[in-house]
Formats: C-alpha cells, structure tokens, sequence
C-alpha cells in the first residue's frame, strides 16, 4: 500500500454511489488526481467540510483498489470561483506536476491567459481558428482552440471559455 501526501487545492468533487464521493484535486507534488473518498457524504464525515472545491488543503491519499483520499485538513479558502475550478479540471491531465501553475492558484492570482500559457496555448501569438480573423477573445474547451467573437457566439456556452482581460 502507496501513501502519499501533498497540499492540494480542490477543483471539482461528483457523487460516487450511496455515499461515497470522488474528487478532482491539483496537487503540489503529482499534478491532477483523481481520488475516491468513501462515506463522504455521510453527515458524520470528517472530510465533507475540508473537501469542498476552492479550498486548498493538506491531504493524504492511499492506493488501494485506486486511489483514495484519506485524510485533508482545510488550509485555506481560495477566491477562485467553482466554475473556474471546473473548467479548469476539464483542461488538466492526471499525474502531470506544474509548478507555475501551483503558484498561480495558490497565490490567487489566477488568470486564463496565464494559465492557458502555462498549459502551452499562448493566445498572444494565434487568431481565430475557424476564420484565422480576429484577436480570439475564447478557448473552446472541447476542440482545444481559440476564437474570435463571432465564432465564439457560436459554440456552446459550457464549453467556452472567455479569455477577454484574463478573466473567465
């Protein structure tokens, strides 16, 4: 049995049976984890209150039948809204570690035009993918690309994401 610990900041947290719940949390040490926390969602739990997205927490994981949060202990709350958490949470990959990324979220500046820098798409140096026209004020999540305004209007809202003055 593997243990792990690392502060993590909470992106996104699903129902997982009767009970049980399964977390999406950005790690300091691994990167994007995915870990199952069993009763959860009991009124008893001692997790429910430490777990919830936006939180940045000490957490201790074990690998048995997946991985599995153990233990957390709530650190801080960030000012990071949940739907920047989810969006966030559909572009990162598992077990990849990013530093600058870590210290963007923890220090709460965040900011889309960084981040998707950081995560190798620079909207500074791209136009429009449909129309190759225009400064791309959105990055469809889904396609991974950027667009102009009048794409933009286009596409569906739940998978766009606003990049106009950094903000989501």
């Amino acid at each position: 049995m593997q243990e792990y610990l690392s502060d993590a900041v909470v992106l996104d947290k699903v129902q997982n049976g009767d009970m049980d719940s399964r977390f999406f949390m950005f790690t300091k040490k691994f990167g994007k984890l995915a870990a199952k926390a069993k009763s959860a969602r009991k009124i008893t739990s001692k997790l429910a209150g430490h777990l919830q997205p936006g939180n940045l927490v000490s957490a201790r994981f074990i690998e048995r039948n997946g991985l599995q949060v153990v233990d957390a202990l709530k650190r801080n709350k960030l000012n990071i809204g949940l739907t920047e958490l989810y969006f966030l949470n559909k572009l990162l990959h598992e077990a990849e570690p990013e530093q600058r990324l870590w210290h963007l979220l923890v220090s709460e500046r965040f900011d889309w035009i960084e981040i998707l820098r950081i995560l190798g798409w620079d909207a500074d140096e791209t136009s429009c993918q449909n129309c190759n026209t225009g400064k791309p004020v959105a990055f469809d999540i889904g396609v991974q690309e950027f667009l102009c305004e009048n794409c933009a209007i286009k596409t569906p809202a739940d998978k766009l994401l606003y990049i106009v003055n950094g903000k989501g």
